[in-house]
């Protein structure tokens, strides 16, 4: 199990020594006084703007010359001016210029002089006048920079790796795409923290895995942990189209005309069989994360349906496993930046989380909750440690039921069998809708209405063996919270937000620089059913995940799907479902074949991470009402009682784009 975090707190060994001589001279007053905030005290209008080209070592586009990767900075003039040297907060993307950033898509615009007037998002309004850099950090091949976008591979993180080094004074820049005029990054200390949204905290993700030195901390939102997942689950298509689609998308003009050969390394190296390539070893951070140095606070969306909570989990449990220091937000949302769902305290958060991590300030952040869960719209609940203490992995497994084709789920081994028959029409929407009716195209199975709350916190594995008709099939499992509900709408445009037209303003602005940004508000659904968790697989892929072969029909395949990371109570009341059928629709491709798939229901099971265990599930299902507290949680500080409502939370189309 995690343990609580731990921080080292930061100061130069000289201030350190200087501290604690005046601490031993000054009066308990005096010594309380050290800073436990940075404050606004620095010009946002009088802020140096400049950019430089930082080498990258690299010829990703083969012209014979090393690629430079444009480098937009934003820092208060003030400490320069006055000897001192200040920390950097750093976003590393390929879209300043194709897409935007952020609910209102901003780009990045500049001057006559080629010097940033417009940095999308606030963190440099904000910042800045809180005595730190803002660094925009252009990917290779797009924008300012030169090279080749090669999708979450070696040009896109030494892309930002080298400005890592460049801070730390141990890679060049210039002042120029093209010149020989160096630049030195003497106005900072080289502490380095980088975050973003999806594809920006993906290459953050990338970095910090290198184990770069002067990197301090990452804040990766929504973002990528192996791109292979990105694409595929265990064999499956999750995207008609590979990396080069991506490449393509956001490479600029000069890029276009000179990656023809990282373009097709992208085709050729990604096989739309789904199986595993050097190409994708390349891109897996997870298998470099015993080298992560930096601490590390993720955020992810639990119904995220374009970059899956399967990141955050595998990720999550490999930092652990490495003793990295961690804090976490998830929430219902789908691919939604914490400023548009829970604005006032995130940037609160964020900027204690800063000042700690790249200041070295004692502002009690090491000492709170490393997990807030919202568990309703806009309800917010905290945990000491993520996954909560007492959880513990429980099996549990399918039998056939009562009514022919509708099955129970519960602690003891199941007999006989089930079968389904692949429909892409439907998705697991559909399935829960149905789930007390006997229908083609899934198998399901039930525990009874709890007597209980009961919390699923963590990743879930579902094993199943399956006997298809075809030599191809493919297979979802979900988990589902039958019961009224009101969820955000992850569904619907917004992803479980709404933007209003009000504006608030978080720091300081200038006439190109607006600080101000459009307020939202929770989007919300009323379901009579909540998909908890969701995994997929290419039943051809049962003996190596890997590499998928054809199946031989008639014969028992087993074969073990990852489900995605979760932390969700199913309330007194509701009952907890495992689905079994095969596409899903939008959220898979369909095989080449339309195969009936018959389960042995004795080699079958679900594996959850329970609070309280096998217990707890006995306690919860025991069918003897035990009184509950409205509201709470195992493990968790509060919750609410949900009314009773109709309707299923609308499947989401995913994007292209992470």
């Amino acid at each position: 199990m995690p343990t609580r975090m731990r921080f080292t707190i930061w100061r130069p060994l000289a201030t350190a020594v200087v501290t604690l001589l005046a601490a031993a001279l000054l009066t308990p007053a005096a010594a309380q006084a050290t800073p436990r905030e940075s404050r606004p005290v620095y010009s946002y209008d009088n802020a140096v703007r400049e950019a430089v080209w930082v080498d990258t070592g690299l010829d990703g586009d083969d012209d014979g010359k090393p690629d430079r990767v444009a480098v937009d900075i934003v820092r208060p003039g003030e400490p320069a001016a006055q000897g001192r040297k200040v920390p950097v907060i750093m976003d590393a993307s390929p879209y300043y210029s194709c897409c935007g950033r952020g609910n209102e898509s901003q780009r990045k615009t500049y001057d006559a002089n080629g010097d940033v007037v417009q940095m999308p998002l606030f963190y440099d309004n904000y910042f800045v006048p809180r005595g730190y850099a803002f660094v925009g950090v252009d990917l290779a091949g797009t924008n300012r920079s030169d090279g080749c976008v090669d999708v979450g591979g070696r040009s896109d993180v030494q892309s930002a790796k080298a400005v890592v080094d460049w801070l730390n004074g141990r890679a060049k820049a210039y002042t120029t795409r093209t010149g020989a005029t160096t630049a030195k990054a003497t106005w900072t200390n080289g502490r380095t923290g980088m975050i973003g949204k999806s594809w920006d905290g993906t290459i953050a993700n990338g970095v910090a895995a290198t184990g770069v030195k002067g990197l301090k901390t990452i804040v990766p939102i929504s973002a990528i942990s192996s791109w292979y997942d990105y694409y595929f689950a265990q064999g499956a298509p999750l995207y008609d189209s590979g990396p080069d689609w991506l490449s393509d998308y956001v490479d600029s003009p000069a890029a276009r005309a000179k990656c023809a050969a990282v373009q097709r390394r992208l085709v050729d190296e990604a096989p739309r069989t789904g199986d595993r390539t050097g190409l994708w070893t390349e891109r897996d951070y997870v298998k470099d994360a015993s080298k992560v140095k930096a601490s590390v606070f993720l955020v992810h969306g639990m119904q995220d349906l374009n970059v899956r909570t399967k990141h955050l989990g595998q990720w999550w449990d490999a930092l652990a496993k490495n003793g990295v220091e961690r804090k976490i937000w998830l929430s219902q949302t789908g691919h939604v930046d914490p400023f548009d769902f829970r604005r006032t305290a995130w940037v609160d958060t964020l900027h204690r989380w800063f000042d700690h991590e790249l200041l070295g300030y004692d502002n009690g952040i090491d000492r709170e909750p490393m997990a807030d869960v919202e568990r309703h719209p806009d309800q917010w609940v905290t945990s000491t440690v993520w996954p909560p203490r007492g959880t513990q992995t429980t099996t549990l497994r399918p039998s056939t039921g009562v009514q022919p084709g509708v099955g129970a789920l519960g602690l003891r081994k199941g007999e006989g069998t089930a079968a389904f028959t692949d429909d892409p029409g439907l998705d697991e929407t559909d399935w829960a809708a149905q789930i007390d009716t006997p229908t083609p195209a899934k198998a399901g199975f039930v525990t009874g209405p709890l007597t209980r709350d009961l919390r699923v916190s963590g990743s879930s594995k579902v094993t199943v063996t399956a006997t298809p008709t075809t030599a191809t099939a493919h297979l979802t499992a979900v988990l589902v919270d039958l019961g009224p509900d009101t969820v955000r709408d992850y569904g619907a445009s917004g992803e479980g937000i709404a933007t209003l037209t009000d504006r608030t303003c978080w720091g300081a602005s200038t006439a190109g620089d607006s600080a101000c940004f459009k307020e939202t508000k929770a989007r919300t659904a009323d379901v009579t059913a909540t998909v908890v968790s969701r995994g997929w697989a290419d039943l051809g892929t049962y003996a190596d995940p890997g590499k998928g072969v054809p199946l031989t029909p008639g014969k028992a395949y087993t074969i073990t799907l990852d489900l995605a990371a979760t932390d969700h109570v199913v309330p007194k009341g509701h009952r907890l479902a495992l689905i079994v059928a095969g596409t899903d629709k939008d959220l898979i491709d369909p095989p080449a074949d339309t195969p009936t798939l018959t389960l042995d229901l004795s080699r079958t099971s679900a594996r959850v991470p329970l609070v309280g265990g096998a217990k707890a599930f006995t306690a919860a299902t025991s069918g003897s009402a035990v009184s509950s507290t409205p509201g709470s949680t195992p493990g968790s500080a509060s919750g609410s009682d949900a009314a009773p409502l109709d309707g299923v939370q609308a499947a989401h189309t995913p994007y292209r784009i992470p």
